[in-house]
């Protein structure tokens, strides 16, 4: 088998169920099968057992995002893993012109398409640099939208990546990541301690290191029907989760390489960002 489309469904029924539809329907060169990892918490969004043969359900306990994916992996039968947000629409061709590309370049392990939001604009976690510190500050400071050609100030963004291209990046969105599937299990997955968010720029950042090549496809693209199960809700769990992600990536992958000072800066930093997006959500007119 060519792929193993692997969807998380969080309280997402109907959403998993078009996204699941569209892969079956858009996906005609490869020989796939749709894994459905369902940790919803309300029983109401439980999907049924699926009557469609390429399509497997099962349920299990909300451990986070990169749990439920893992067990899915493990079941999966393909040579390469989608790991696919529930929240998201795939065009015509858009999986097996991705597919054929990192079939076709041996060096590359993941592989990420154009994630288009409603309004036509680019969800720009499609294509990243890493958060280091400076890219970071400049991403807080809004600096790469004031010269989003510069590749310094847009050094996390990517803004002055054409949409249209196909290039190396060292991270691309875990909305729609194609990954060998070797190559995850090799890596043993995603961090589970990550619950969710930053797990794929954890992911990317150890392919890189593997040795292997992170793609940004952008020739092909998808819609993102964003955050219907996340951070646009802002319930202060979820706010929790976001920042919690941040630490946790920077103490895994930073902490030794800058050094205490940054180190104190940095994690202040973060802590204080969380206080203040937890009492502007608390003060915000409902």
């Amino acid at each position: 088998m060519d792929l193993s489309v692997i969807i998380v469904n969080f309280n997402t029924k109907k959403l998993t169920e078009q996204a699941a539809l569209a892969v079956l329907k858009t996906t005609k060169r490869s020989s796939l099968e749709v894994i459905i990892a369902d940790n919803s918490t309300d029983k109401t969004q439980l999907l049924d057992k699926s009557k469609n043969k390429s399509v497997t359900v099962f349920i299990t306990a909300n451990k986070g995002f990169g749990n439920a994916c893992n067990l899915a992996a493990e079941r999966a039968e393909g040579d390469f893993l989608l790991f696919l947000n529930s929240d998201t629409v795939v065009y015509q061709n858009t999986i097996d012109d991705c597919l054929d590309f990192i079939k076709r370049h041996k060096g590359v392990g993941v592989v990420g398409a154009r994630v288009l939001l409603k309004d036509g604009s680019l969800d720009h976690g499609c294509k990243r640099g890493f958060p280091t510190p400076i890219s970071a500050l400049f991403y807080f400071l809004k600096l790469h939208r004031l010269f989003p050609g510069n590749k310094y100030f847009g050094g996390y963004t990517k803004s002055y990546v054409n949409n249209n291209s196909v290039c190396e990046v060292d991270s691309v969105s875990g909305a729609f990541l194609i990954i060998r599937t070797e190559l995850f299990r090799r890596l043993n997955g995603f961090d589970e301690r990550f619950f969710m968010y930053g797990e794929d720029l954890d992911l990317c950042l150890r392919v890189k290191k593997s040795g292997e090549k992170v793609v940004y496809y952008g020739k092909a693209k998808l819609l993102h029907l964003k955050g219907q199960s996340g951070l646009h809700t802002k319930p202060e769990s979820v706010i929790r989760h976001f920042y919690n992600s941040m630490l946790i990536f920077y103490n895994k992958h930073y902490k030794k390489k800058y050094g205490k000072i940054t180190a104190l800066i940095v994690t202040s930093a973060i802590k204080l960002k969380y206080l203040l997006t937890v009492l502007f959500h608390r003060i915000k007119p409902r």
